[in-house]
């Protein structure tokens, strides 16, 4: 079956490895991390969302620099991505803007089509999902209302994962367009910050959003290690609160150890054990279809 994943760390991950010279060998082609495009074909993966990730703490809190290692990530990226699967670039940090909203088409033209608006920390669009209420409840910038309108106009995708409760209210209520929360899981069932509430779920399916299920353990379930149950038992929860049209797959591979992941997941090549896992929840074919790949080509064309 088809499928396409929201969001992975693979690419920053492999910038990180070579720049610490532990790279040695490995490409987007074929590497020992969760993602590589030889396992995406085997898997008959339709396209992969692949993140330029940047940690401003590990550039002394300089945007610009930042924003060059996003550069350079996408460069490295056009380099080595090309065939099928699509691979789609995307940028997991808005701050990178630095308050320039020209920025934007420079990212556009790099390739770019998608802006996780925040990590976790403040940035010039808005603020972090966070356990500090007042935190939680920012909204948007000035500067970030403006981000959102921009994305509209250049159908590039605005996602909400990593962004305050009151930033992802104030995108519901700004964008035009269908949100993403490209790697975010339930609330209800995972009571994590970052992870969307049953309210965050209801407005982003009757927007015409999406929420891609998150692998991570640690936002699956409250302790111990997820399995591949966890993550069908996430849909199956998604489905009833924002309609079986709002939920995809945002995996999240290579932004956390091995560790983290659910029992019998590794990689790319163990996708089969998420569709078995959602058949035993009791979920249709027609309903695994869209999370595979239906709900975010939906999305894809509409934005």
């Amino acid at each position: 079956m088809k499928w396409i994943d929201m969001h992975c760390d693979t690419l920053s991950e492999l910038a990180r490895l070579r720049k610490a010279g532990e790279g040695q060998g490995q490409t987007l082609m074929r590497n020992n991390l969760c993602v590589d495009i030889e396992r995406l074909r085997q898997e008959d993966s339709a396209a992969q969302f692949f993140a330029c990730y940047v940690n401003i703490r590990e550039y002394e809190w300089d945007w610009d620099r930042a924003y060059h290692a996003v550069s350079e990530m996408a460069e490295m990226a056009q380099g080595e991505l090309g065939g099928v699967p699509a691979g789609i670039l995307t940028v997991e940090e808005g701050g990178v803007l630095n308050g320039d909203i020209g920025r934007l088409d420079e990212l556009y033209e790099m390739g770019i089509r998608l802006v996780t608006l925040t990590w976790n920390y403040e940035n010039c669009i808005g603020s972090p999902n966070s356990r500090d209420r007042n935190m939680m409840e920012r909204g948007l910038t000035g500067f970030g209302t403006e981000t959102v309108r921009r994305m509209n106009e250049m159908g590039m995708i605005i996602d909400v994962s990593h962004l305050s409760d009151g930033g992802f209210w104030d995108c519901i209520r700004h964008s035009r367009a269908p949100v993403a929360a490209s790697h975010s899981n339930a609330r209800g069932l995972c009571p994590h910050p970052r992870n969307l509430s049953d309210e965050m779920l209801r407005a982003l399916g009757e927007q015409g959003g999406v929420a891609g299920l998150n692998f991570y353990s640690a936002f699956l379930k409250e302790e111990g290690r997820a399995s591949a149950e966890d993550i069908a038992l996430h849909a199956k929860y998604m489905i009833d609160k924002a309609g079986e049209d709002a939920v995809a797959l945002g995996s999240d591979f290579d932004g956390f150890g091995a560790e983290a992941l659910p029992c019998g997941i590794s990689g790319v090549q163990d996708i089969g054990r998420i569709w078995e896992a959602m058949k035993q929840q009791g979920l249709t074919p027609g309903q695994i279809e869209k999370i595979a790949y239906k709900n975010v080509l939906r999305m894809i064309r509409e934005v």
